[in-house]
C-alpha cells in the first residue's frame, strides 16, 4: 500500500520554490528618466548588470525631463535621470533632490531633409543655424513637452533673438520619437540628442544638417529624491544605484553601449 502525505503550501512559498517570486521582490527603485535613455537602448544595456550585481531592480519612468522633476517633487519617484544642468540645479536648491551627479554627457544636433531648404548646412554657428530657419520659415517639428530637448531649443530660439511662431512651427507634443516620425513624413527640420538620432531608424530624407557648436552640448545629470521631503524615499537603494552609476563599473557599461558601432553616450562622472 501505498502512503501519500499532503503537503499545503503558501501561496507565497509555493511561488517562491517556482521560481515565481525572487528573494529580493522588495528590493527595487523606481526611477523618473528622460525618453533617451529608454528610447536609446540605454537601459536595457545598463539596468540589468546593475541588478545582477546588487540584486536591486530598477523600475523606469520614461517621461520628459520637465514631467520627470515634475513627479519627482512630487515623491512620486526614488532617483531622477535627466538631462536639463539648470532645472536639475533649482531641483536640488529647492530641496527636493539630495545632490546633483554629472553621469554622461552626448549633444543635440539639428536635422532636416537633404535638400536643405533652411541653408543650415552653411550655418556659422547654431544662434545662426535658428535664424536661418525663421528666416526660411522652413516646416520645424518641437517635441513642444517641457522635456530637456524642448528646452534645450527654446534656449537657442532665445539665445538667436528669435519667437518660433507661425504656421511653420509644428510643436507636437510628443516624444523624440514620435517628432522625428513627423519630421520624416513632413519633411521638416527637428533638435534631436545625437542618443535618439543614432537609434531612429524611419529616418527617410532625413540628415543631419548642423552639428557641432558647443551651445548644442547635452550633460545628464542624476539625483536622489530628498527622503526629508518625501520619507518614504527608498534612500539607500537609490544611492546604491546613483553610485553604481557614477562608479567605475557604472561608466564602463555606459561607454561600451554602441548601436551600429557608434557610441551614443560618454561617461562624465567626476
Amino acid at each position: 500500500m501505498v502512503h501519500t502525505r499532503q503537503v499545503i503550501l503558501s501561496p507565497a512559498l509555493g511561488l517562491a520554490l517556482l521560481g515565481a517570486v525572487p528573494a529580493s521582490a522588495q528590493d527595487f527603485i523606481t526611477v523618473a528618466s528622460t525618453t533617451s535613455t529608454e528610447n536609446s537602448g540605454l537601459f536595457g544595456h545598463i539596468l540589468p548588470l546593475f541588478t545582477a550585481e546588487t540584486g536591486i531592480a530598477v523600475r523606469v519612468v520614461s517621461q520628459g525631463t520637465g514631467q520627470a522633476l515634475e513627479t519627482a517633487r512630487r515623491g512620486d519617484v526614488d532617483v531622477v535621470f535627466v538631462h536639463a544642468r539648470a532645472q536639475e540645479e533649482a531641483f536640488v536648491a529647492e530641496g527636493y533632490g539630495v545632490q546633483r551627479f554629472e553621469v554622461m554627457y552626448n549633444d543635440f544636433v539639428l536635422v532636416g531633409p537633404s535638400d536643405d531648404p533652411a541653408g543650415l548646412r552653411n550655418a556659422a554657428d547654431a544662434i545662426a543655424a535658428m535664424t536661418a530657419l525663421t528666416e526660411a520659415g522652413a516646416t520645424f517639428a518641437s517635441r513642444g513637452d517641457d522635456s530637456g530637448t524642448h528646452m534645450a531649443e527654446m534656449a537657442l530660439w532665445n539665445a538667436a533673438g528669435q519667437s518660433p511662431d507661425g504656421a511653420w512651427y509644428l510643436s507636437t507634443g510628443s516624444g523624440m520619437g514620435a517628432t522625428l516620425n513627423l519630421a520624416a513624413q513632413m519633411p521638416a527640420y527637428a533638435l534631436t540628442d545625437r542618443g535618439t538620432w543614432l537609434s531612429f531608424t524611419n529616418r527617410g530624407p532625413l540628415e543631419i544638417m548642423f552639428e557641432g557648436d558647443p551651445m548644442l552640448f547635452n550633460p545628464y545629470g542624476i539625483i536622489l529624491v530628498n527622503p526629508e521631503r518625501h520619507p518614504h524615499v527608498k534612500a539607500e537603494l537609490g544611492q546604491t544605484f546613483i553610485d553604481w552609476i557614477i562608479s567605475n563599473e557604472g561608466q564602463s557599461a555606459i561607454e561600451e553601449f554602441t548601436v551600429n558601432e557608434k557610441r551614443l553616450f560618454f561617461p562624465a562622472a567626476q
